[in-house]
């Protein structure tokens, strides 16, 4: 672990305390002061650090919609043979009012075993590309992933990053534009179907990776303390 990181991780807990009046990322500060919500704490940072915010701002999610032939092509034929051909634009989509919670870990003491649970929202403004219309909507999932502690023949631990993905089900999207043509309809509850289809692949390909590059550099005996902290805290609240 690198030496510097160490000394961040080990701030970060001294700080734990005075450091909830100012949240960076909306729901930590309802945790409950102990050491699986610093945990929480520091996978947060460390995604902070990593620019996770950015790399869900930069998704394709209209491109996605396109390669996966999702566009409800029914609807869009229509759409796009009732304009001229030069007035059709570029299509865009803008995600914007992110936000990533780290709110829950799980733990099991006897594999010593974590699973971290996100919760992501925000929202995505779209300009079809047969429409000047901006369609408004709001999306939030969930995201899980495994990581336990594993002993090689010697007794040291190792830090061993299992599955990560979004939670089946739990893709949610509000279509927020209500004044449209009625022959739109039929688009909308095709466009917030095949979201669903897509957000899951997008959302896992952009903060997965970030988030094994937080656990990596958690320091493995840091991992362990916290543990023995939850277990003894758990044991004092029976």
């Amino acid at each position: 672990m690198h030496p510097l990181w160490r000394l961040l991780v080990l701030l970060s807990l001294l700080a734990l305390p005075s450091a909830l009046h100012e949240q960076p990322w909306p729901g930590l500060a309802k945790a409950h002061m102990d050491s699986k919500s610093a945990l929480a704490r520091l996978i947060s940072q460390g995604l902070m650090k990593h620019n996770a915010e950015g790399r869900i701002r930069n998704i394709c999610l209209l491109d996605s919609l396109n390669v996966s032939g999702q566009m409800a092509p029914g609807v869009v034929g229509w759409l796009i043979s009732s304009m001229k051909l030069q007035q059709r634009q570029e299509g865009s989509a803008n995600i914007t009012n992110i936000q990533l919670d780290c709110g829950e870990i799980w733990m099991s003491f006897q594999k010593e075993w974590f699973s971290a649970n996100f919760s992501l929202e925000f929202d995505t403004d779209m300009r079809l590309p047969f429409n000047d219309k901006i369609i408004k909507a709001h999306v939030h999932t969930n995201l899980v992933v495994e990581f336990w502690l594993e002993k090689d023949e010697f007794g040291r631990r190792d830090l061993v990053i299992g599955d990560c993905g979004v939670e089946p089900g739990s893709v949610q999207t509000t279509v927020l534009t209500q004044d449209c043509p009625p022959k739109m309809k039929h688009f909308l509850r095709n466009l917030r179907h095949n979201l669903k289809k897509v957000i899951p692949h997008q959302v896992e390909s952009q903060v997965c990776p970030l988030t094994g590059e937080v656990l990596r550099q958690l320091d493995v005996k840091l991992l362990k303390s916290l543990m023995e902290q939850a277990a003894a805290q758990e044991l004092n609240q029976l």
